[in-house]
């Protein structure tokens, strides 16, 4: 017994042309468009990086303070740490060490979340510093707007982008 209905050859090459019609108008990615914070190291043989990603020189301490670029910071409780070989590795195996990394930061709580080791060819690489706010609105980017102290009228108050 066949339950299935049968698909005449026109029907299936009517879906199959509709299908190829449907595929060729999708939008195309085109490598122009990525940001400048997109760049990877992965020309000179080294690894890609997610946008948005900084370069600075990391010390390690005991889990979970650290120094970066100087400045005492703090590493996310679920941190990844990538070595040059590419392999995770524990903070707490990296304390009273430092090295020149990528890394990236939790937008909500400013710890950092991921870092990547980098290999000497990765290192000689140009990448923005932390210097860049990476989100244009607070608390990553100065304000010198009038802030809200419970009497602004509403219309003064500083919106989206300011």
């Amino acid at each position: 017994m066949n339950r299935c209905l049968a698909i005449t050859s026109s029907k299936t090459l009517l879906l199959s042309a509709a299908a190829a019609l449907v595929l060729l108008q999708l939008p195309v990615a085109q490598a122009q468009d990525l940001p400048v914070q997109s760049q990877n190291e992965a020309a000179i043989g080294g690894r890609t990086f997610p946008i948005g990603t900084l370069r600075g020189q990391i010390a390690f301490g005991a889990p979970p303070q650290i120094q970066l670029d100087g400045q005492t910071a703090r590493l996310a409780p679920g941190v990844r740490v990538h070595s040059a070989q590419r392999m995770l590795t524990a903070p707490a195996s990296l304390a009273g060490q430092s090295y020149v990394v990528n890394y990236t930061k939790e937008a909500s709580s400013g710890m950092v979340n991921q870092v990547w080791i980098l290999s000497a060819d990765e290192a000689r690489t140009e990448r923005q510093g932390a210097a860049r706010p990476f989100f244009n609105f607070w608390p990553f980017v100065a304000n010198s707007a009038p802030l809200d102290n419970g009497t602004t009228p509403y219309h003064q108050l500083p919106g989206y982008g300011q």
